[in-house]
């Protein structure tokens, strides 16, 4: 900032050097409201960067990260400087063009003068790419115990197998750093916690434009599990912790087997965190096993708000208590209120035995007020249960009781032996991006009425996410079917029998809206089920970056008869939104219903199959 330097005085009297000593002073308050009263000019920028190529992504991410964009703000840039930001520009974008697998491109660099304007130059990039590079060859070599053992050669196998730049792509510095970790995490998931990357090369041939890749992966001793190292334990004990984990020490050293151990104990409920690894401090061939526990408390309530699109504001309340006096199994007792639908129910499940199986009891009272009747059920069931992160299995006795309204009014029980199974392999809970999950319920029961009534029912839905690359997103496939084998099925309870319609069924349509139309049109359940849906979900970027948001195109298809030929399947088909919400994936979905013809909203949280 300029100053004002006073003139010294030699023979002037004591009031001018006062005078002359305040004028200093005031000298930068007077400097900072003159300006302070200029009106501000325009922001007036050294130059703007335009880069023109075939491909606009290309473009876009050159200007992005090219350095010179840097400069843009100073506007006091010389020629000869100028000339030197485009001579550093010009080989940084070159080596960006490298990393894209271009390392024979045409770039032209040009300025033009635009005075009065925002910008003092225009600074314009024409780029050609020429030809991406290709991979011509992959050498995979090994170092340390997995080059030796032979136990190994099937590992080594399937990291050859899923390398994943195979020769004949193209490359990129991306896609070769990605296909490096790839292989390292390959190699450090079995018998090989302290395996690296011992050498690895991109060998480029500009003339031919292909790329010889080499990797020499390391992958140190092999290890085995030792003994299990317990923290936390207080209150349910080191034995259910052990039951759980099911890691025995000697086996071999397998990286799920820890994840899935941290698993089991995360979703057993009896702990509010869980880290399971091994001891780093250990460099022995046998290496401890550490569980770290931070135990739930025993008693827990869980109060929750929410609205559902089909009945408005919805109520819920949760107590759980873990550890049951005198009895030590887990109680669960839930309540749901909303306008539709008045939900309560109890759960007691023993601790696990060494296979992980369970003793499970189980009751719930419901009133359900659907299209054209109201159902007032209660079930009873006791039986077994195996809970994993890939597969459950049950199985148990059930009473089942229903109260119908309209047509079919009337109470209905029954009695059946049940079993279900469910399997399950997706990429990551409770956000998943591809996998694949089955389902499979048995039953075999009979009527409590006046005849008895023998019966059979089976219920199989499946679900396959499919994805279609970063960009592209990923297609939902889903389906679910099953009957009821009975000679009388109106002697069943209606919780026996199959309804469609709603948010996890056949969207556009109220839930328990499709089923047997009657001849005054009203619905009641029916024998059969057969519901379809494909969806196309695709993530939503803004600024070329990726958000929560995901983007959503479905066609649902369902329908409910008493005979497999008189499945005529109603459609509805709309748009939605997907967000990764703090409490689980949240859908909203507008679906047009070919057969009402008319829009409906739906709203849902959470991901389960």
């Amino acid at each position: 900032m300029p100053q004002t330097l006073c003139p010294p005085t030699r023979q002037s009297g004591q009031w001018l050097r006062a005078l002359c000593m305040a004028a200093c002073l005031l000298a930068p308050a007077l400097q900072a409201q003159t300006h302070s009263d200029s009106p501000p000019g325009p922001a007036t920028q050294a130059f703007e960067l335009v880069v023109q190529t075939e491909s606009a992504p290309l473009a876009a991410w050159l200007s992005q990260h090219l350095d010179l964009q840097r400069y843009r703000q100073l506007s006091d840039l010389d020629d000869a400087e100028m000339a030197r930001l485009l001579r550093d520009a010009d080989v940084q974008a070159r080596d960006l063009m490298a990393t894209q697998g271009f390392f024979n491109p045409t770039l032209d660099w040009r300025q033009t003068a635009t005075p009065g304007q925002a910008h003092f130059r225009q600074v314009q990039l024409s780029v050609l790419p020429g030809p991406q590079a290709r991979i011509g060859q992959v050498d995979i070599r090994w170092q340390g115990d997995i080059d030796k053992r032979p136990e190994a050669e099937a590992q080594r196998r399937d990291v050859i197998q899923a390398w994943a730049l195979a020769p004949g792509e193209t490359f990129t510095q991306e896609e070769w750093a990605d296909a490096k970790t790839g292989a390292l995490r390959q190699l450090l998931s079995e018998r090989y916690p302290q395996g690296r990357i011992a050498y690895s090369q991109a060998l480029v041939d500009p003339k031919t434009n292909l790329v010889q890749l080499q990797i020499t992966l390391d992958s140190g001793p092999a290890v085995q599990l030792g003994p299990l190292v317990i923290t936390g334990a207080e209150r349910y004990g080191s034995e259910q912790v052990e039951r759980l984990a099911r890691l025995k020490p000697g086996s071999l050293y397998r990286q799920s087997d820890l994840l899935e151990a941290q698993q089991r104990l995360v979703l057993s409920g009896f702990y509010d965190s869980v880290f399971v690894s091994l001891d780093p401090d250990s460099l022995d061939d046998v290496r401890p096993v550490k569980i770290e526990l931070k135990e739930a408390l025993r008693q827990k309530w869980v109060l929750g708000l929410g609205v559902r699109s089909e009945s408005g504001l919805r109520l819920t309340a949760e107590h759980t208590q873990l550890k049951l006096p005198g009895l030590e199994w887990r109680a669960a007792s839930k309540l749901a209120l909303d306008r539709k639908l008045q939900r309560v129910g109890v759960d007691l499940l023993a601790p696990p035995d060494p296979s992980l199986w369970r003793w499970n009891i189980s009751g719930q009272y419901e009133n359900e007020k659907l299209t054209s009747y109201s159902v007032s059920s209660h079930r009873w069931r006791a039986g077994r249960i195996q809970l994993s992160e890939r597969i459950d299995r049950a199985y148990y006795a059930q009473y089942d009781g229903a109260t119908t309204t309209g047509d079919q009014a009337g109470q209905r029980e029954s009695v059946s032996v049940n079993y279900a199974w469910t399997w399950r392999r997706f990429d990551s809970m409770p956000f998943p991006t591809q996998g694949t999950g089955w389902g499979l319920e048995l039953g075999y029961g009979v009527t409590l009425g006046s005849p008895r009534e023998p019966f059979g029912r089976w219920l199989a839905r499946g679900m396959w996410l499919l994805p279609l690359g970063s960009q592209s997103g990923r297609l939902v496939l889903r389906g679910e079917t099953g009957s009821v084998v009975s000679k009388n099925a109106n002697a069943l309870p209606a919780t026996q029998l199959f309804i469609a319609g709603g948010d996890n069924s056949v969207r556009g349509y109220a839930p328990g809206s499709l089923g047997i139309t009657q001849a005054n049109g009203t619905v009641r359940p029916g024998q059969y089920l057969s519901v379809g849906s494909l969806e196309w979900q695709r993530p939503i970027r803004w600024n070329q970056q990726r958000t929560d948001w995901e983007s959503a195109v479905f066609v649902d298809a369902g329908a409910v008869a008493d005979q497999p030929t008189e499945l005529h399947p109603r459609l509805g088909y709309g748009v939605g939104a997907r967000w990764r919400s703090p409490v689980g994936p949240l859908r909203i979905d507008l679906a047009y219903g070919q057969a009402t013809q008319k829009l409906r909203l739906h709203l849902s949280v959470g991901f389960t199959f």
